[in-house]
């Protein structure tokens, strides 16, 4: 078997047939290439390697350290993972009989709730640039974009002029595995939008579509980290709070929503995400919404 092979046909499955993004075809790279690295000089074949020989990495993955820190959960899950992914491959394609990482028991995960803000401070946030500047009224149509719809920051910095639907109102935006989903925005993000393209002598019709919705001075699609700088500037003046960043507008949005009653699937499909245990987290930051509607709503509910 030759390894360097196998590894690339794995890594063109995860794109091809998978829809793995570029990033996260990268993080397994990291994974397996750091797993293959701990393995003894003993083992030149994936079908030599041992249930104890993974346990032994990723034993060896919380010893290490990361920038002088040590290695999270979350991290030697996310390894353990990519080693099983890849062995499942491996049985899959019959170049292997035995998985040894099936039976490997995945490190557990505590969640974490998401940093949301109230509806005061998105209200004060919005009023945070100065509209009367380019860069001020680019960054309100970026950011009433980004909490009417909710989608992931990389989402919003790829969209074009094309990606927008104004008169219904709804936006297409390529999310993880490249999977397409549309997500309606409101009145506020459409007025800002329009201020925003009229400003740059542009229009929903203007040609051609694949023209960056946002750009920089240059007229070159907006960089991500000059929008996460600039957001996290905005609400530093507003709010508190640690890692304070542009992906409260998105952890924001589904709170509101579901505070409001939003089915939480229907959340779930806005959100992009790919399993409901995901959204799942956004009702643990409501108890006393899901109190009130339970007591409503189940006969024997009512005290």
């Amino acid at each position: 078997m030759d390894s360097a092979a196998t590894l690339s046909e794995f890594y063109l499955y995860l794109k091809k047939e998978r829809g793995f993004s570029d990033h996260t075809i990268k993080a397994y790279q990291n994974d397996l290439t750091r797993f293959i690295n701990f393995l003894p000089n003993n083992i030149s074949e994936f079908d030599q390697v041992n249930r104890q020989a993974i346990r032994g990495f990723l034993a060896s993955e919380f010893d290490s350290k990361y920038r002088g820190k040590p290695i999270s959960n979350k991290t030697v899950a996310r390894r353990l993972a990519s080693i099983k992914s890849f062995y499942k491959y491996l049985m899959r394609s019959e170049q292997i009989t035995h998985n040894p990482a099936i039976h490997v028991k995945t490190p557990k995960v505590p969640k974490s709730l998401p940093n949301f803000i109230d509806q005061k401070v998105i209200d004060a946030l919005m009023e945070s640039p100065d509209d009367s500047t380019d860069i001020g009224l680019r960054d309100r149509a970026i950011m009433e974009l980004f909490y009417s719809t909710g989608m992931r920051l990389s989402e919003l910095i790829a969209l074009n002029i094309g990606s927008v639907d104004a008169q219904k109102q709804l936006v297409k935006v390529h999310g993880k595995g490249d999977k397409e989903r549309l997500i309606p925005f409101g009145n506020r993000a459409k007025f800002w939008l329009e201020n925003y393209l009229k400003n740059r002598v542009l229009s929903f019709n203007s040609r051609p579509k694949t023209t960056p919705l946002f750009v920089n001075a240059k007229k070159n699609r907006v960089p991500t980290s000059t929008v996460q700088r600039r957001i996290r500037n905005y609400i530093k003046f507003v709010a508190e709070g640690n890692r304070l960043g542009p992906h409260i507008l998105r952890h924001s949005f589904a709170t509101h929503l579901m505070d409001r009653g939003a089915d939480i699937r229907a959340v779930k499909d806005l959100l992009g995400h790919s399993s409901l245990s995901s959204t799942q987290v956004y009702t643990h930051v409501q108890p006393e919404k899901m109190k009130k509607v339970y007591e409503q709503a189940h006969p024997h509910g009512g005290k």
